[in-house]
């Protein structure tokens, strides 16, 4: 478990098995500029010492540690004052899990294939409160939902989704702004507005990275249907979910 160090960038904790990618990554990144290295360790037990004497943004979970299946890491760190974010960096898919992490508050899964540079990307991202996952996870999430065969989708009851309120939905989880996914359907930016404060309204959430966790996590029965219908819009190498927090009311 190595020491911190101190300055002024966002401050990162990354828990890995001890090794090559470890090191070099960790060299990498307190290298970069605006990124620091508050230390690395290999267990979560060792990561929650350390977030006791280190001033930590984001902490960088390899999934392949993420055994507790209870998810005490996560609720034991926020039990004791931790206020950063989460970032699983995995060098495998695992829908599981992943849907498991998103439900105790995770605010991104970023695989190892992808390049260090967009890793710096994602670790900006979530430390400014936005939700980073890669389409690949998506995907893999989607299908495992698929598979279990819920029949939610048909479901006529009063928080179903509309079918503006499903293209809106998926373009949210594409990571679309309201402009864009806009030009796509051929509607005015305020009136997806309006689909967005909708979609809160449904979901009983108040932030767009919330709507993504729901939505992929499982959690949130009126969307499960979408993710049988999605469109496979672009490649899967080069789309990532990175969703802005905005607080808007629900009303």
């Amino acid at each position: 478990m190595s020491n911190p160090t101190h300055g002024n960038g966002i401050r990162l904790i990354l828990v890995d098995a001890p090794g090559l990618f470890r090191t070099s990554l960790g060299r990498y990144l307190a290298s970069e500029p605006g990124l620091e290295m508050a230390g690395e360790c290999e267990t979560p037990a060792e990561a929650l010492d350390l977030l006791k004497d280190a001033k930590t943004d984001v902490v960088l979970v390899d999934l392949d540690a993420f055994t507790d299946k209870s998810g005490g890491f996560f609720s034991t760190a926020r039990q004791a004052g931790y206020q950063g974010q989460f970032l699983i960096v995995s060098g495998a898919l695992d829908a599981r899990k992943s849907a498991m992490a998103l439900r105790l508050g995770v605010a991104g899964i970023f695989l190892k294939a992808e390049p260090p540079d967009r890793l710096v990307q994602a670790i900006k991202r979530v430390a400014a409160g936005e939700t980073w996952i890669d389409l690949k996870v998506i995907n893999s999430m989607a299908d495992q939902l698929i598979d279990q065969r819920p029949q939610f989708s048909s479901c006529k009851h009063a928080n179903a989704l509309e079918d503006r309120e499903r293209e809106v939905l998926l373009g949210i989880v594409e990571g679309l702004s309201n402009r864009e996914i806009g030009d796509k359907m051929n509607l005015a930016e305020s009136r997806v507005k309006n689909l967005v404060l909708r979609l809160f309204s449904k979901a009983s959430v108040r932030t767009r990275s919330q709507l993504v966790r729901v939505t992929m996590d499982g959690s949130w029965e009126a969307a499960r249907g979408l993710l049988e219908h999605r469109e496979s819009r672009q490649p899967e190498s080069s789309r990532l979910v990175a969703s802005s927090d905005y607080h808007e009311p629900l009303g």
